[in-house]
């Protein structure tokens, strides 16, 4: 396996950042007995979320071997890259937002203030995990379609297709000088609003089957070429993408089911979410540690500074999820 002589994501990311956007990975950790979260940010320019998560998480003294490796079996060919340059040359359409409330103007690269989260307990993370596995869908496309659904409401066309950025987890397939560096690439999806979980999850398998995920790491290489002045243009006017995205949403799987950390500096339910930028306005993570899985909204100040708009979008997030949890205990799982 060929090691890559430096990380071909850095320097876009070090662009974002002199345009005054904060690339901090956002992670979070509500100790035993709080409430409230202790929040932690390292930059994306260093870290992936698994990275991110792993190096924080050793650093509390918990051992973590062999992170999470990429199961799908796609192979990285350059020749994907070839095949997605019509994605990339056609034009971008931002949807349009209800007022959110207040706003402001990036001039500060500091982390998003509007920031929300939930935390299910064990029996309901069981519960995610058995309807999926019964239905034949992931956790991921499960959590997706119902994210999507709970922010259409603030759609000023809530038939609108919706654009998400999934990162994709190369570990495995690619070589960095640690296993905390930036092994992400991605897939863009676009949901449209009479799709079902199981629309959601062909779409997802559908990009991944074709290496959508290789084509986007290979321009990634290909960026190595441009300067920085051309990357601040392109990353100014959502070109930076193979798609302009409503947000990012980022599931960092599965975390010590057999609880074997004990760290009192561990325990726990752990946050996450992936950066926000102007060209992508929400972050939405996933992560589930000792078997709780939490979900975790931000929103970029230029969309919103209200934390009570991604509350009402979680609260709307695990209504949704719940509905389908209370229809599981009675009948097999219908999306």
């Amino acid at each position: 396996m060929p090691k890559q002589p430096s990380d071909p994501i850095a320097p876009w990311f070090i662009a974002a950042e002199e345009l005054n956007e904060y690339i901090g990975i956002r992670f979070g950790r509500v100790a035993p007995g709080k409430t409230e979260p202790e929040w932690m940010f390292l930059r994306h320019i260093d870290f992936d979320g698994i990275g991110g998560l792993a190096e924080i998480l050793r650093g509390r003294g918990a051992t973590l071997e062999r992170l999470s490796q990429i199961k799908h079996p796609a192979l990285p060919s350059p020749f994907s890259l070839l095949r997605f340059l019509p994605k990339y040359l056609k034009p971008r359409r931002r949807l349009e937002w209800e007022p959110l409330g207040e706003q402001r103007p990036s001039t500060v690269s500091e982390p998003p203030p509007a920031v929300a989260w939930h935390i299910f307990d064990e029996t309901s993370t069981t519960q995610v995990r058995r309807i999926c596995r019964r239905a034949g869908v992931t956790v991921n496309s499960f959590l997706l379609k119902h994210l999507t659904k709970s922010i259409r409401p603030f759609l000023k066309d809530q038939s609108s297709i919706v654009p998400w950025m999934i990162p994709i987890n190369l570990r495995g397939k690619v070589v960095r000088d640690r296993d905390t560096a930036n092994f992400s690439s991605y897939v863009g999806v676009k949901i449209k609003s009479y799709e079902t979980v199981h629309d959601v999850h062909r779409n997802i398998y559908a990009a991944l089957e074709s290496g959508e995920h290789w084509a986007n790491w290979h321009a990634y290489q290909l960026g190595r070429f441009a300067n920085n002045a051309m990357r601040k243009y392109l990353i100014s006017t959502d070109r930076a993408m193979s798609q302009w995205n409503l947000g990012s949403f980022s599931n960092l799987g599965d975390w010590d089911q057999e609880k074997r950390i004990a760290q009192s500096e561990c325990l726990g339910g752990w946050l996450f979410a992936p950066p926000v930028l102007r060209c992508q306005l929400v972050g939405a993570g996933c992560v589930t540690f000792q078997n709780r899985l939490s979900l975790t909204l931000q929103t970029h100040p230029e969309l919103t500074t209200d934390s009570g708009v991604p509350r009402t979008w979680v609260e709307n997030w695990v209504k949704e999820i719940q509905i389908d949890l209370a229809s599981s205990l009675s009948k097999p799982a219908a999306f």
